[in-house]
């Protein structure tokens, strides 16, 4: 090999140095119909630098090195990345350096191909790269390399869907870092080095940067492999690693490091970790305002790149405004399931039960905080903090507690919706309507007074109600079914919350006029939003189907058993529309029992319904009978 102080070796490291710009920077301004000029160019400098480093060797006696590439993983690779028996090439002695050199213009002639969509040749110098190192024992000097080349091969093997074999790779990368960290761990040689002249060798500081960089790489490939194989809790943990290491190297996009954190959020939330969800969230919040100030509408009118700038900050930001909804309306919801009798209101006794157990439940959180990986670095940890002091993560057990994440959730909402407008993304913005909608229900359950329980129910309903009859059917008809479905089901529950109060000031024979009437409303237009459901389901014709769907199975025998159940709840004192409103009752119960004896399948998705039906297809016509019977007698 030539000297270090070589006229050739200075050519090699200035041909390198070149490979390596245009790669990194003259690349970003390849034209169009070109992409890859720049790096077709790094590609032969590449080459020109590997067979010079082979003449060298072969000027020196060497043997020839590398071989053919294999499909397979070299099967004699042993899981920490060094040879089984502990001998081989010493990383620092001169044969270990020649093969580390080349190794590493395999690699970068490896990372070439791929880049330009070139796989297969990708793979074969990655492969080769692989190789040479066989003969080495895992060193400062090498260990960088070691662990680079098989965080590519782990994403190359990943972009085909093989998984597994991804998996090898970049588990064998993490065991060769952690295995040199324990027994090494000085700030290895980074590969540019092995073609930098002695006066322009990186710091300590920086070798270290890059290498921990390398192996921050390797979990987070980690993290997607582990996720594509279902192994949802590792690569969460492995993802919290990730973006936790990329603040500490002050190596992220803060848009982009935001919104991965605010999806790592909603993975915790669905595992009831509402601790690790709000810091998370918190994170993406503060992380997220290091990108700046969103520029103004006229600002972005006078410039492109200005305006692209202030659409990718509003859009991502309101994303993560809708990750923190999620948060407080799952913690609104769970904490109602805890709650909750066995017939949906609040018990005390458990509320009581809870509240004592509080105060432990405070003390848990305080270990788990720091037992707990926490975000941050000394000049955001301060506003993380500060912001998740402002939200519960422990259950909301009053209405007070359950007011204040309520009132969070209603701020983030406004801000997604100053996005996701309904001209545009018409989707979106119903969806979020939905989940103010969920969170003003969750809240009402705390509420002891039932006269504002109802006012919260018809803040639903005037929310959605309006939405739901302007859209049109062709295009929304899904949407437009649920919104149908959550008007049916709040109009039921306010015509309920109307009767109690009434309950609670006479019996069911003394209700006045006004009180009539208004339960009367409300239980029709129940009904209405039920049947707009079931007419959404008939042919063109009008005809409703013989069988259902799946998907729609268990809500159309719902609504049929609840329209069945409405017509017999409506009040009134003239028989003729009693009878009228009893023989529709009837037919739905009938429905319910008929289909389930049609389709016997079809009875599990609704037990409860089916069992009620046919009790009432006993007893309705007895009462049906007697009516008339009445009537008649009248008459």
């Amino acid at each position: 090999m030539a000297s270090v102080n070589s006229d050739e070796w200075r050519a090699i490291c200035d041909k390198f140095n070149n490979a390596q710009n245009l790669t990194e920077v003259e690349s970003r301004n390849d034209p169009e119909n070109d992409p890859f000029r720049s790096k077709y160019k790094a590609r032969e400098l590449l080459r020109e630098i590997y067979c010079s480093l082979k003449s060298f060797e072969a000027g020196e006696g060497e043997e020839e090195s590398g071989g053919e590439s294999g499909e397979q993983r070299p099967t004699e690779q042993p899981v920490d990345g060094q040879r089984e028996d502990g001998q081989g090439i010493s990383g620092d002695s001169p044969a270990g350096m020649r093969a580390a050199k080349l190794g590493a213009v395999e690699y970068y002639l490896g990372v070439n191909h791929v880049d330009t969509e070139e796989l297969s040749a990708g793979q074969e110098h990655l492969m080769n790269c692989m190789k040479l190192l066989e003969r080495c024992r895992v060193s400062s000097e090498n260990v960088s390399l070691f662990i680079h080349v098989r965080n590519q091969l782990g994403i190359l093997w990943a972009g085909r869907d093989e998984t597994e074999m991804a998996q090898g790779f970049l588990e064998t990368a993490e065991s060769i870092y952690q295995r040199y960290m324990k027994e090494d761990g000085s700030p290895p040689t980074d590969m540019t080095e092995y073609f930098t002249s002695e006066e322009n060798l990186l710091t300590h500081q920086e070798r270290t940067k890059r290498f921990e960089l390398a192996y921050t790489h390797t979990m987070y490939y980690l993290a997607q492999v582990y996720k594509n194989l279902g192994e949802t809790e590792r690569a969460a943990t492995y993802c919290h690693s990730t973006l936790q290491r990329q603040l500490q190297l002050n190596q992220f996009s803060p848009m982009e490091w935001a919104l991965n954190a605010a999806t790592l959020s909603q993975y915790y939330i669905t595992k009831g970790r509402y601790m690790e969800g709000r810091h998370c969230l918190s994170a993406a919040t503060v992380i997220s305002g290091l990108a700046g100030e969103v520029p103004s509408e006229a600002a972005a009118q006078e410039s492109e790149t200005e305006s692209e700038r202030r659409e990718h900050l509003r859009q991502k930001r309101a994303e993560i405004a809708r990750c923190w909804i999620k948060y407080c309306l799952n913690l609104l919801q769970d904490s109602k399931k805890l709650l909750e009798d066995n017939i949906g209101e609040l018990d005390t006794d458990r509320q009581d039960e809870l509240k004592r157990a509080r105060r432990r439940e405070e003390e848990e959180e305080e270990k788990g905080r720091k037992s707990a990986l926490l975000f941050g670095s000394e000049d955001t940890f301060d506003s993380i903090a500060s912001l998740e002091e402002k939200v519960l993560c422990l259950f909301p057990l009053d209405f007070t507690e359950a007011r204040s994440v309520f009132l969070v959730g209603q701020n983030y909402v406004t801000q997604a919706k100053e996005y996701f407008q309904m001209d545009g993304y018409v989707t979106d913005h119903i969806e979020i309507l939905q989940d103010h909608s969920s969170l003003f229900r969750a809240l009402a359950f705390f509420e002891e007074d039932l006269e504002r329980r109802c006012k919260m129910h018809k803040r639903r309903v005037d929310m959605l109600e309006p939405i739901c009859n302007d859209l049109n059917s062709q295009y929304y008809l899904l949407i437009r079914r649920q919104l149908m479905f959550e008007l049916a089901e709040t109009y039921s529950e306010m015509m309920d919350l109307k009767l109690t109060l009434a309950n609670r000031q006479a019996d069911t024979q003394s209700l006045d006029n006004h009180t009539i009437k208004k339960f009367n409303s409300l239980c029709s237009a129940s009904a209405k939003y039920f049947q707009m459901f079931l007419d959404s389901l008939c042919s063109p014709e009008g005809k409703f189907p013989d069988v259902l769907e799946e998907e729609v199975l268990r809500p159309a025998l719902v609504a049929r058993f609840r329209v069945a159940r409405l017509h017999s709840r409506l009040i009134s004192s003239v028989p003729p529309v009693q009878l009228e409103n009893l023989n529709r009752s009837l037919e739905n119960y009938k429905y319910v029992v008929q289909y389930c004896e049609a389709h016997p399948e079809a009875a599990a998705a609704a037990e409860t319904e089916l069992e009620l039906s046919k009790e009432m297809v006993g007893l309705l016509p007895l009462k049906i009978n007697r009516l008339k019977a009445r009537m008649a007698a009248n008459n």
